[in-house]
This record gives structure tokens, sequence and C-alpha cells, in this order.
């Protein structure tokens, strides 16, 4: 009987390299960082060692990015955890989705970037039981206006109906000197840097096991207070569906169980912390 491991989680922070329509992806690959190292240990009844963990390089291109991600998907597995961060852009038509690789210029950032498509599918057709994609994405004006338009023949219902569950931030970027001020992905204020605070911090008077959805306030109380010190504006948040099995560690809850223990029972309880697997992700 071949044994089912638990999460595989594959991490894409795609760096847009120098052209300045593509800024919004200047920190994506820090955020990247920031969610490897937050997510692994932070899996209930994972942990550490329980999970695969993919970082793609921010300078690599989409064929790279869509390897890692089908190899991580062929593992069989409990869950599946993408991470996407950077900038969106979409085909002449506004009909298809693509996250922007490094290297991308305003003529080939469509054909040269990883599709939304490509990721879904290979998501869909994973050997793992449950699924989930974390966005931390911005989108120009263009492409913001196609999101917005939605419909079932545009790229905006990518995001409302999408096939594998969804949970994260797209905001709006403008380039240049209007978008100094902007949340980019990845930095202070973003859905990386959110997740990675809550994560760290626990959510008070939530059990100590708490799935996506019940993160989901707390993340969006950071978001909020993010958006609101950058001035930021325009951004649709993605909320995690109702279900699934894949369930976070809510920190709060055991410094709070631990308060209650007496000095013998928390020493034991602290020995116990250390002495547990804390892997680094491996790249």
């Amino acid at each position: 009987m071949r044994m089912v491991s638990g999460v595989d989680l594959v991490v894409i922070g795609a760096d847009g390299g120098p052209e300045r329509s593509y800024g919004g992806s200047a920190l994506a690959a820090a955020g990247a960082q920031l969610l490897a190292g937050a997510l692994p240990g932070s899996c209930f009844d994972a942990g550490a060692a329980g999970c695969r963990v993919s970082v793609v390089e921010p300078d690599a291109d989409a064929n790279t990015m869509l390897t890692v991600l089908r190899e991580a998907a062929r593992r069989r597995g409990r869950w599946l955890v993408v991470c996407l961060l950077g900038q969106l852009v979409t085909d002449p038509k506004a009909r298809r989705l693509a996250l922007v690789t490094g290297g991308s210029t305003p003529d080939n950032a469509y054909r040269r970037g990883l599709a939304w498509d490509w990721v879904v599918s290979a998501m869909v057709h994973g050997d793992q039981e449950e699924t989930l994609l974390l966005v931390d994405a911005v989108a120009d004006r263009d492409t913001w206006a196609a999101l917005e338009r939605g419909g079932e023949d545009g790229i905006g219902e990518l995001l409302s109906y999408s096939r594998v569950p969804l949970w994260g931030r797209v905001a709006r970027y403008a380039p240049g000197r209007r978008g100094r001020d902007a949340v980019l992905p990845g930095g202070e204020g973003s859905f990386s840097w959110a997740l990675a605070r809550v994560l760290e911090h626990g959510v008070p008077g939530a059990p100590a096991a708490v799935g996506p959805l019940e993160l989901q306030p707390a993340v969006a109380a950071q978001l909020e207070c993010g958006e609101l010190a950058a001035g930021a504006s325009g951004a649709r948040l993605l909320v995690p569906p109702q279900g699934g099995r894949l369930l976070m560690r809510n920190r709060a809850a055991v410094r709070g169980a631990l308060a209650g223990l007496s000095l013998s029972e928390e020493l034991l309880a602290v020995l116990w912390r250390e002495s547990a697997p804390t892997d680094p992700p491996s790249a």
C-alpha cells in the first residue's frame, strides 16, 4: 500500500524584470520567500516535515514554472497548494490571463507569461485529494477593466468560477509615479504579508486548527490596514470556499493553552515543541 504524503507546496513569485510597465512584480520574489517560510510549519497535521516545498526562481520562464508545477501535481498527496505572486496581463482579446515573467515587454508579455489556464489545468489533473490556489497579484488598467467586466466569455469569470478553490487578493496597479504608493504583491500590506502575519500571531478565540475560511476575516483586517496606510484603492478579495480539510495551526490558541499550564507542564510543552521537526523549505 502506497503512503499518501501531506502537502505539496509550489510557490511562484515572478519578477517581470526592468520593464517599467511591470513594476508591480518587483517584490513578488520576496513575497514568495515569505510564504515558503510561513506555510509549511503552519500546516496543522503535516508540519514542515510533511510539506514538500518547491520555490521557483523569480526570473524563470513560463515553461520552467509549469514544469515545476506539473512535477508537484504528479506526486500523490493529500493537498496541492500553489502560490502565484506578481503582475497579471491579458491577451489582446481579453479572454485569457497570464502571470508576467522575466524579460517581458508590452508586445510579448502575454505570450511569454505563465497562462492562468495552464496552472489551473495542472492542478485539476493532479494526483492530490484537494487543491488551493493562493493569489497575490496586481493588474494594470486594461487587465483590471477586463477582470471587472466578468461574464462567461471574459477573464473575470476565471476568478469568479474557478475550477480550483482560490484565496487571495488582486489589485489595480498604475505604472510610473502613480504606482509609487501601491501595495505590491509580496510587500507590506499585500496578501502574502497579511497571511504570514496571521499565521505567525494566530487568531485569538479561534480553535487550535483553523481552515482558510476561518482565517479570512483576520487576513482581510490586515489587508485593510495596509491599504489605508498606503492610500491604495481598487482591490478584489478572493475568499476561500467553505469546506475542505486543509487546516492551519492557530498559534494564539496554543499560546492561550500554555498560559494555563503549571510550570512543569509548560516546560514539557516547550521541550516537545523544540524537538518537533523544523526542516527549512527546500528550493
